[in-house]
C-alpha cells in the first residue's frame, strides 16, 4: 500500500505507511519529495544503503542544502566506483565550490582511497591553483601522479609540475620544466639536486648554459654539482666558446687580445685558431701574427693571414681604381679660351 500511495504521489499517506513498517530507505524516499531533507538523511542513516545515500544526496543537491548534502556526500566517496557520478552531479550544475569542499572533508576519512585525493588535486588544478601544490606536498604519496601531471600541464601550474615530476622520478622533464618556465618553476636547490639525477647528460649542458643566460653568478655553484658527470674537455670548450662570443659582442679589442693571449697560455690552440675568426674584425694582424710566430702557431694562423691580405689587396685594387680615376678627371681638356682682335671683334 505504501508503495502504490508512493507513486501516485500521496506522500504523507506513504510517509506514515513506511513508518510504521520501519522502512527507513522508502521512507528516507518519500520524505525528500516532502522537502523534509534532515529528516530523510537521519533515515538514511538508519537504511544505510548506498542507493539511498545518493538518492537523498541527489535530491539535497537540488534543494541546495548543501550541508545535508555532504553529510550524504560523505557516506557514498569512500567508494571509488561511486565516486564519479557523485563527481559529475555537482560539476554538472557548477556546485564547484560545494564538490571540493566535501572532498576536504572526506580526507580525514579511513576509507579515503586514492581517488578522492587526485581527483581533489585536480579541481584545486581547475578551480584553486593556489592551493593545489600545498595539496600535493601533503598527500603527492596517495594521488595518481600521471592523472595528476596531465592536469597540471593543461592548468599551466608549471611549480607543480616540476614537483611531481622528481615525484614521480621523470627527472629530465623536471629540468626542461624548469629551463623553459623559469619564472614559475625554477628553485636553486631544487633545480641542483635534480640535475644530479638526469639521465640525459645532453641536459647538463643545455643547463649551464640556462645559467650562463639567467643566473651567471651561480655558475661555479652548478659547476660543483655537475662536476662528476661531466666531459671536462667539452665543458672548458663549452666556455671558450661562450667567452669567444661575449668579446666579439663587447667589441673590445682590449679584451679580445687578452682572450688571445689566455688561450695561448693555456694550451688552447684550437680556440686561438677559432678566435681569430669569431672576433676577425677586432684584432690587430700585426698582434696576430706575433702571437702565432712566438707560439709556433704560424700554420694554424694562415687561413687568417690570407683572409686579411686578400682583404688588403681589395682595398689597394680600389685605391688604384679611384687613382686612375682622379687622373682621367685631371687630364679631360678644358674648352679653349675666346679670342678677341684687336678692335673687339672675334
Amino acid at each position: 500500500v505504501g508503495d502504490r500511495c508512493y507513486e501516485k504521489g500521496m506522500y504523507e499517506a506513504a510517509k506514515l505507511l513506511y513508518s510504521n513498517v520501519s522502512n527507513f530507505a522508502r521512507l528516507a524516499s518519500t520524505l525528500v519529495h516532502l522537502g523534509e531533507y534532515q529528516a530523510a538523511v537521519d533515515n538514511s542513516r538508519k537504511a544505510s544503503s548506498t542507493r539511498t545515500w545518493k538518492e537523498v544526496c541527489f535530491a539535497c543537491v537540488d534543494g541546495q542544502e548543501f550541508r545535508l548534502a555532504q553529510l550524504c556526500g560523505l557516506h557514498i566517496v569512500i567508494y571509488a566506483d561511486e565516486l564519479e557520478e557523485l563527481m559529475c552531479y555537482y560539476q554538472d550544475r557548477g556546485y564547484f565550490e560545494e564538490l571540493i569542499s566535501m572532498l576536504e572533508a572526506a580526507l580525514g576519512l579511513e576509507r579515503a582511497h586514492m581517488g578522492m585525493f587526485t581527483e581533489l588535486a585536480i579541481l584545486y588544478s581547475k578551480f584553486k591553483p593556489q592551493k593545489t601544490l600545498e595539496h600535493l606536498e601533503l598527500f603527492w604519496s596517495r594521488v595518481n601522479i600521471p592523472k595528476v601531471l596531465r592536469a597540471a600541464e593543461q592548468a599551466h601550474l608549471w611549480a607543480e609540475l616540476v614537483f611531481l615530476y622528481d615525484k614521480y622520478e621523470e627527472y629530465d622533464n623536471a629540468v626542461l620544466t624548469m629551463m623553459s618556465h623559469p619564472t614559475e618553476a625554477w628553485k636553486e636547490g631544487q633545480f641542483k639536486d635534480i640535475i644530479t639525477k638526469v639521465a640525459n647528460v645532453e641536459l647538463c649542458y643545455r643547463a649551464l648554459q640556462f645559467y650562463l643566460d639567467y643566473k651567471p653568478l651561480l655558475i661555479n655553484d652548478l659547476l660543483l654539482v655537475l662536476s662528476p658527470q661531466l666531459d671536462h674537455t667539452r665543458t672548458v670548450s663549452f666556455f671558450s666558446k661562450d667567452a669567444m662570443q661575449h668579446a666579439a659582442e663587447s667589441r673590445d679589442a682590449e679584451l679580445t687580445q687578452k682572450l688571445l693571449q689566455w688561450f695561448l697560455e693555456e694550451g688552447k690552440r684550437e680556440c686561438f685558431a677559432a678566435s681569430l675568426f669569431t672576433c676577425y674584425d677586432l684584432l690587430r694582424p700585426d698582434m696576430v701574427l706575433e702571437l702565432a710566430w712566438r707560439h709556433n702557431l704560424v700554420d694554424l694562423a694562415m687561413p687568417y693571414f690570407i683572409q686579411v691580405m686578400r682583404e688588403y689587396l681589395s682595398k689597394v685594387d680600389r685605391l688604384d681604381a679611384l687613382e686612375s680615376l682622379h687622373k682621367q678627371e685631371e687630364h679631360v681638356t678644358e674648352p679653349a679660351p675666346l679670342m678677341f682682335d684687336f678692335d673687339g671683334h672675334e
